[in-house]
């Protein structure tokens, strides 16, 4: 069984939310240099032994195999990220040769021009083959690969099995079936939350969009427009707002609560049902719910169906002004391939990324049997663009989410939605 640590900053940023992108651009140098420092820019951990513990091994490795090499791992705190990328996109120098970032943060990082394209990469790795389809979309930009990656992230359906036990309940089946279930749990069950989801908890709202056959938006001719006014998108939109707006989840505590509020207050012991994700498990077994629980994947509109989930993860990547190119390309397939992966997910909980190593895990950790087979279900993700980061800055989904809930219409406000999110595309 891996060793888990309870969920961290920088899991937070890369799994629920996004950074603005910094404005610069960068051009990449003619040397390729291949021996010297290699300079690292890792995220920082709330615990950061066992992820260090990881890397160090990888870096042993590597200057084994490479004479003359010196690999400079540094640890950013990940609330920083965003000065610091904009000082290295704008001061090669002081730049690190790779680095890690969230997959929601591609898309700004690009249009800065400060990653290096590594499709060429791995098309001549044959590791690559076994990645994931899904999550090794969240690492390109208009058909272009621009970091590798290094874990994946999905939410699926927590449960209490003493409450479930004591009422009689089954897991539910359909989402449908999950208001119900949630509905019944309050009204027998008036101390428990039927389910704690927030309003503000948008990466729980997405898997009730797709699973009604909408979209957060579409790109038409080169632009993306807003699709989540559309009938599809409202119908998802306002099966989640209503788990609130409903009573499930009362109104006045749970209209601002943010994905790990809602997640803490199942571990706690307030709550029958929860969206967490993998790597909330550390924290719900430290909790008052830990030994009383179980996980299965969020189910779909139809039986047997399982509700798209936001792939969340982080990448790692090369910068375009690294002078040692070469050596940061074998670093990543290194840090990134499937030992590695292997070891984190033994050392942190992280999900690998290559199907045969999910394929391995599901088998001997039946744990993260729910998650894998939500990920082999299929994952989405947020737009391709800029212009990402901005929306989710200004809290455009969690706005619409919560004015529905306190009463504004579904159709006003998924429209007032779309309009702000189309002025952010403009132009991107």
């Amino acid at each position: 069984m891996p060793k888990w640590t309870a969920i961290t900053a920088v899991a937070l940023c890369a799994l629920l939310a996004a950074c603005g992108p910094p404005q610069v651009q960068q051009d990449a140098p003619a040397a390729d240099e291949m021996t010297g420092t290699l300079r690292v820019w890792l995220f920082d951990e709330a615990t950061r032994e066992p992820k260090q513990d990881v890397v160090d091994a990888a870096v042993a490795e590597f200057e084994a195999a490479h004479a003359d090499v010196e690999v400079d791992v540094r640890y950013i705190p990940v609330d920083t990220r965003a000065e610091r990328f904009t000082g290295a996109f704008n001061d090669p120098a002081s730049a690190p040769d790779v680095a890690e970032f969230g997959n929601t943060d591609l898309a700004g990082y690009v249009a800065a021009g400060g990653l290096a394209d590594l499709s060429g990469m791995l098309q001549e790795w044959p590791a690559a083959a076994d990645l994931d389809p899904a999550v090794l979309e969240t690492a390109k930009l208009d058909g272009a690969v621009y970091g590798m990656p290094w874990y994946t992230g999905v939410r699926a359906l927590y449960y209490r099995t003493d409450v479930f036990a004591e009422l009689g309940l089954e897991p539910p089946r359909t989402l449908d079936e999950l208001a119900g279930t949630a509905s019944a749990i309050r009204a027998a069950r008036p101390d428990l939350h039927g389910i704690s989801v927030g309003g503000k908890y948008h990466y729980a709202m997405l898997p009730f969009l797709w699973a009604a056959g909408g979209e957060i938006a579409v790109r038409e001719g080169g632009t993306w427009r807003a699709a989540v006014d559309t009938p599809q998108a409202r119908r998802g939109i306002a099966a989640f707002a209503d788990l609130i707006a409903g009573g499930a989840c009362p109104r006045e505590q749970c209209a601002d609560l943010t994905g790990s509020q809602s997640v803490q207050a199942f571990a706690s012991g307030a709550a029958a049902m929860t969206i967490g994700g993998d790597f909330n498990r550390a924290a719900v077994d430290a909790g008052a719910a830990g030994g009383e629980y179980a996980v299965v994947p969020l189910p779909g509109e139809t039986e047997g169906s399982i509700a798209p989930a936001f792939a969340g993860g982080n990448l790692l990547g090369v910068l375009k002004s690294s002078e040692r190119a070469t050596l940061a390309r074998e670093f990543v397939k290194l840090l990134a391939g499937k030992e590695y992966q292997r070891r984190m997910y033994e050392a942190m909980g992280n999900l690998p990324t290559f199907t045969d190593v999910q394929q391995e895990i599901a088998a001997t950790d039946p744990a993260a049997a729910p998650f894998i087979d939500t990920l082999r279900a299929g994952t989405r993700f947020v737009p391709a663009t800029p212009a990402w980061s901005e929306i989710d800055a200004q809290g455009v989904l969690p706005t619409m989410v919560q004015e529905i809930i306190n009463g504004t219409p579904v159709e006003e406000a998924t429209r007032a939605a779309a309009e702000r999110m189309n002025g952010l595309f403009e132009g991107r």
